[in-house]
């Protein structure tokens, strides 16, 4: 059900129930105010009889009836009665509904009386020397058909005018809702390549912070498809060269006369299926760690980085090559290892991290050199003995698919790219450089805040 359908059904059903308890309310405040006003009546009309039997009473030596006169216009009287008893208990004075009342010697107040059928409301007074006994009554019917009359008369137009009401409350209703059935519309109407943010200008308050939980997803979902095509087409257009040089050694292998010849284009062809295969683990990598970006920014880190466990895993992985290359790896801890650079993180793309720097490290560092990892309360260092790169150099590292200029060494410039990355997502900043004796090259992984101070 959509939400204009299900606020008119509550409104629809909540309406009338709301108007019948004011109904309520208002008959049950007007029998109040009627039974108020009667009661007063009686009791003025009792005390009003019993001052006049004073100085009657002296004269009076038989009953005598209540005559009603003329010019009474159009009142009823048939449903009021007036009796009084001496303190013999001989009916005195009454009119013909009165004399039907029972006399209640000792009663003084209001009581409820059946005659004939009917409720009567019946007021006793008796005078303060005990000679008379005077009651008023009134039927009850006359109370309640008052009470009736004025709340029909007050209910009725609202009555009348109840289909107006419902009618004009669905109109508002529709009215409110028309901001949102326009981004209904708008949202289906659009194709899926449309990720342009809706227009918030004229959206009421209620609706800014849904829209604009629609124009953030809007821009993540368009950041993510602009960084896989940006990735897929540097892939392809990374991957073109190293393929056409497969394809050409290939051609030479099959082609190859003798067997040196032979063995020059397989050694070829295997390092060109190295750098392949490095190529494509890179990009995996790569595209790994711009995932596990995307869900960082919702679900922040909440485990403590076991280093000693990441180090041991990068070394491990990079292991062959510092064996083929007679790299020594060391690594240097704080004289508590817990102070190793505290940190909440993935330690799966840590150990990404520092095996791309090692990997680095020890592909050009000088064969038969050492390879150090350090660590301190506020970084990460690892360095070698290779060739500082001149400053220029030093700028663009990191952009993707980019190796300087002279390296022997097969690679495919993603690794800088992947370790600069993975360091963000922590809230970590790389620094490349030579070191302290301006010999070889040093990166320092530390906080992005102390990193800018």
């Amino acid at each position: 059900m959509s939400l204009q359908r299900r606020l008119m059904l509550y409104l629809l059903l909540s309406a009338p129930l709301v108007w019948l308890m004011a109904v309520a309310v208002s008959v049950n405040r007007a029998q109040h105010d009627v039974n108020e006003l009667f009661d007063s009546e009686l009791i003025r009309l009792a005390r009003q009889v019993q001052v006049m039997l004073v100085p009657a009473a002296g004269n009076a030596k038989a009953p005598a009836a209540v005559v009603r006169g003329a010019g009474i216009g159009e009142a009823d009287l048939s449903d009021f009665a007036i009796a009084v008893w001496d303190a013999g208990g001989q009916l005195y004075l009454a009119d013909r509904e009165g004399g039907e009342l029972p006399r209640r010697p000792g009663t003084a107040g209001f009581v409820s009386e059946q005659l004939h059928g009917e409720l009567w409301r019946v007021y006793y007074l008796p005078s303060a020397s005990g000679d008379w006994l005077v009651a008023a009554g009134q039927k009850a019917y006359e109370r309640d058909e008052l009470v009736y009359d004025l709340t029909i008369s007050q209910v009725l137009p609202w009555l009348l005018v109840l289909p107006l009401l419902l009618a004009a409350l669905a109109w508002a209703v529709r009215r409110a809702l028309a901001p949102v059935v326009a981004i209904a519309n708008d949202l289906e109407q659009r194709d899926a390549a449309n990720l342009q943010p809706l227009p918030m200008q004229a959206a009421p308050a209620e609706l800014t912070p849904l829209l604009h939980a629609i124009n953030a997803q809007f821009a993540r979902v368009d950041a993510l498809l602009t960084r896989e095509r940006r990735f897929t087409a540097d892939a392809a257009h990374e991957m073109r060269t190293p393929l056409a040089v497969l394809r050409a050694q290939w051609d030479v292998v099959r082609r190859a006369r003798d067997e040196r010849e032979r063995g020059e284009a397989q050694a070829r062809f295997s390092a060109g299926l190295d750098r392949m295969d490095r190529l494509v683990t890179q990009m995996l990598a790569l595209s790994r760690v711009d995932s596990r970006a995307a869900a960082a920014q919702t679900a922040p880190w909440e485990h403590e980085v076991d280093w000693p466990a990441v180090v041991e895993q990068a070394m491990s992985e990079c292991l062959p090559l510092a064996e083929r290359r007679r790299i020594e790896f060391a690594c240097e801890w704080p004289p508590v290892p817990r102070e190793a650079l505290p940190l909440l993180g993935d330690a799966e793309l840590l150990a990404v991290m520092l095996r791309n720097l090692l990997d680095n490290a020890a592909r050009y560092a000088p064969p038969g050199t050492l390879v150090t990892v350090r660590f301190s309360r506020d970084r990460l260092e690892v360095e070698n003995a290779g060739v500082a790169l001149e400053p220029a150099e030093l700028e663009r590292l990191g952009e993707r698919f980019r190796r300087p200029v002279g390296q022997q060494e097969s690679g495919s410039g993603l690794g800088i790219s992947i370790v600069q990355r993975i360091a963000a997502l922590h809230g970590l900043a790389v620094r490349f450089g030579p070191r302290e004796d301006g010999t070889g090259m040093k990166v320092v992984v530390r906080f992005a805040a102390a990193a800018s101070s």
